[in-house]
C-alpha cells in the first residue's frame, strides 16, 4: 500500500473548519487552550497535518484540501479545452460566460482557499513558541508559507484583487474586510516563496512523501513569474529547477498518468490520495457511460484541432499530410493519450458516440455531447478496483511545465538561443513528434505560435488552459461562439473503423465579454456580510 502524508488532525485543530459568518473568521480560537495544544514537536506535526488538511470543496469531501485535485480535472471546462454538461457541476458558467456574482457555484472557490489561508495564518502565529528543534520548525514554517502562497495564487488568478490577510482575524475583522491590489498579493506571494525555498529539502523520507519540497515551491514562483511577464526571473527559477538534478522527463506520456508511475521525476508538486481514506474519486466523471461513468468533462474539437500531425506540422499546412476524412490517424500521440476519439480502442471496447444504439451515443444521458472523452488518467481503468474510489495523485507542476516555461520566457524576453529549441524538444521528442523545424520556427513571433501550441498539447486537460488565456488575453478569439464536438458517421465496433459524413456537433454558442470575464465575480454571499467588498467590473 502506498506510504503517504495524511491528514490526521488532533479533535481540537478540526474545529478551524467550523462555520461561521464570513469566509475569513474560521477558527474559533476559543474552542481550545493554544497552551496546551503547543506543547512539543509531535503537537506541531499534527498542527501542520491540519494546515495540509486544507479545507474541503463542496464537491471533494475526501480531497486532501490545501490543493483539490478534482479541480485539475475540471478547470479545463471553464477554457476552450473542454465543456462541462452539468451546470450543478459548478463549471458550465465559466465556460459559457454567464456567471454571476449570484451563482451558488461561485463560492466553492473562494471559501476553502481563504479557510486554508486562516489555518495557516493560525499555525504561523503559534508555532514559534513550541519547543522544538529549529531546523524542523523553520522547515515547517516554510511548507505552511507555500500552502498559504498557493491559496493567494488561486485568488489572484480568479478574483484579482484580494483579500490580504496575515494573522487570523475576528468575526468583526473579517467583515470589515477590504481587497488588496492584485500586484502586491502576488508581490506577497513571490516575497513567501522566496523565504521558503532555502528552508526546504529537495526530498523527504518515503514516510513523509507529499510534503512541499524545495523544487515545488521553485516551480510555483517560476509559474507566478511567467503568468506575470517577469521572464528574467522565470528563466532564472526554471534554469535552477532544470539544474538541480532532480526532476527529468518520464519516457511515457501515455503512462505518465497511471497510478503505478506515480511519484515519478517528472512529479515536482501532487495532490496525494489514498484508497478508502482519503481517495480521488473524480475519475468516474472523465468514463464514457458504457463503463458506468458521467461524461463529465467533455473535450471540444477546438482541443482535438490543436494537435499536430505526426509529421510535426499543424493540421491547417496543406503538407502536413493530415486528412480530414480520417482526421485521427496520424496525429501527435498525445492526442490519443489524452482524448478518446471515436473508434479508439480502450478499456476493452472500440469507443462509439455516434451510433444511435450505441450505450454511448452523444445524445443520450450520461454521454459525451462533443463525442470525445477524456483519456489522460482513465486509460487503463483496469489498474483500479473502482474508479470513484482510487488513491490516483494528481499533479499540479510537473517537469514538462518547467521546460516549456523557460523557453516561453525566453522566446518572450526575446533571448532566442539554442536552449530554447532544446527545451521544447525534449518535451516534442518525448511525446513522439520531430525536433522542431527551425527553418520555419525562427523568430520570436513564429515562436510564440509555436511554444503556445505546444503547451496546449502537453498541459491538456491538467487545468492549465483557462490561466494561459487569460494572461495572453485571448478570450475573444477563442472563448466566443459555437463550441463543435465531433462529426457525425459510423464506427465498426469490430474494427474501430470510423466514418465520417456529417457535420461537427454543436454543443453551444458562448460568450465572452473581454472587460468582465478575464476574471470571476466575488460571491454575492460575501458581499452580503463583508460590506466593505468591491466587485469586479462587469458583475
Amino acid at each position: 500500500m502506498k506510504r503517504i502524508f495524511l491528514p490526521i488532525i488532533l479533535p481540537s485543530i478540526m474545529l478551524l473548519t467550523a462555520c461561521s459568518k464570513n469566509f475569513l473568521n474560521k477558527q474559533p480560537l476559543d474552542a481550545y487552550s493554544n497552551s496546551s495544544l503547543w506543547t512539543d514537536s509531535s503537537d506541531a506535526a499534527a498542527a501542520l497535518n491540519g494546515v495540509y488538511a486544507g479545507q474541503n470543496t463542496a464537491w471533494s469531501d475526501n480531497a486532501s484540501g490545501w490543493a483539490d485535485g478534482f479541480l485539475v480535472n475540471y478547470m479545463d471546462c471553464a477554457s476552450d479545452n473542454a465543456y462541462s454538461q452539468y451546470v450543478w457541476e459548478g463549471f458550465q458558467d465559466y465556460g459559457d460566460g454567464l456567471v454571476t456574482a449570484a451563482d451558488q457555484n461561485n463560492a466553492i472557490f473562494w471559501t476553502p482557499l481563504y479557510a486554508t489561508i486562516q489555518k495557516c495564518n493560525w499555525f504561523l502565529q503559534n508555532i514559534g513558541a513550541t519547543p522544538m528543534g529549529s531546523v524542523g520548525k523553520t522547515q515547517m514554517i516554510a511548507q505552511v508559507r507555500f500552502i498559504r502562497a498557493y491559496q493567494y495564487f488561486w485568488l489572484t488568478q480568479c478574483y484579482g484583487d484580494a483579500v490580504l490577510d496575515t494573522t487570523t482575524v475576528t468575526t468583526e475583522q473579517a467583515n470589515a474586510s477590504v481587497r488588496t491590489a492584485k500586484a502586491d498579493v502576488i508581490a506577497f506571494e513571490l516575497r513567501e516563496l522566496a523565504s521558503a525555498i532555502p528552508n526546504l529539502p529537495t526530498s523527504y523520507p518515503s514516510a513523509q512523501q507529499g510534503q512541499i519540497t524545495q523544487g515545488a515551491a521553485l516551480a510555483l514562483k517560476m509559474r507566478i513569474e511567467l503568468y506575470k511577464g517577469d521572464y528574467a526571473d522565470c528563466i532564472t527559477d526554471a534554469q535552477t529547477i532544470m539544474n538541480m538534478g532532480i526532476y527529468s522527463l518520464f519516457p511515457s506520456y501515455v503512462n505518465l498518468f497511471r497510478i503505478g508511475n506515480e511519484g515519478s521525476s517528472e512529479d515536482i508538486l501532487d495532490v496525494q490520495y489514498m484508497e478508502n481514506t482519503h481517495s480521488n474519486g473524480t475519475l468516474g466523471v472523465m468514463v464514457p457511460n458504457s463503463l458506468g461513468g458521467w461524461s463529465s468533462i467533455d473535450p471540444t474539437q477546438s482541443l482535438v484541432d490543436n494537435y499536430e500531425t505526426i509529421s510535426g506540422k499543424p493540421i491547417t499546412d496543406p503538407t502536413s499530410g493530415y486528412d480530414s476524412t480520417q482526421p485521427y490517424s496520424n496525429r501527435d500521440p498525445r492526442l490519443t493519450a489524452t482524448i478518446l476519439v471515436p473508434g479508439q480502442f480502450g478499456n476493452g471496447m472500440y469507443y462509439d458516440p455516434l451510433d444511435a444504439s450505441s450505450d454511448d451515443y452523444y445524445a443520450n444521458n450520461n454521454c459525451s455531447v462533443t463525442g470525445y472523452e477524456v483519456r489522460k488518467f482513465t486509460s487503463n481503468l483496469s489498474d483500479f478496483d473502482n474508479m470513484w474510489n482510487t488513491g490516483l495523485d494528481m499533479m499540479l507542476i510537473r517537469y514538462s511545465e518547467v521546460l516549456l516555461s523557460y523557453a516561453e520566457a525566453k522566446i518572450e524576453a526575446n533571448q532566442i538561443d539554442g536552449s530554447v529549441y532544446s527545451a521544447i524538444d525534449q518535451v516534442r521528442v518525448r511525446a513522439g513528434l520531430p525536433p522542431t523545424d527551425q527553418s520555419v520556427y525562427n523568430s520570436q513571433s513564429t515562436l510564440r505560435t509555436l511554444i503556445r501550441r505546444e503547451r496546449r498539447s502537453e498541459l491538456a486537460m491538467e487545468g492549465l488552459r483557462w490561466w494561459d488565456i487569460q494572461r495572453w488575453q485571448i478570450g475573444p478569439q477563442v472563448m466566443a461562439g459555437i463550441v463543435y464536438g465531433s462529426k457525425t458517421g459510423t464506427v465498426n465496433t469490430s474494427t474501430g473503423a470510423v466514418t465520417l459524413t456529417g457535420n461537427h456537433l454543436q454543443v453551444q454558442t458562448r460568450l465572452f465579454d473581454a472587460s468582465k470575464n478575464y476574471l470571476w465575480p466575488i460571491p454575492q454571499s460575501e458581499l452580503n456580510v463583508a460590506k466593505n467588498l468591491t466587485q469586479n467590473p462587469g458583475y
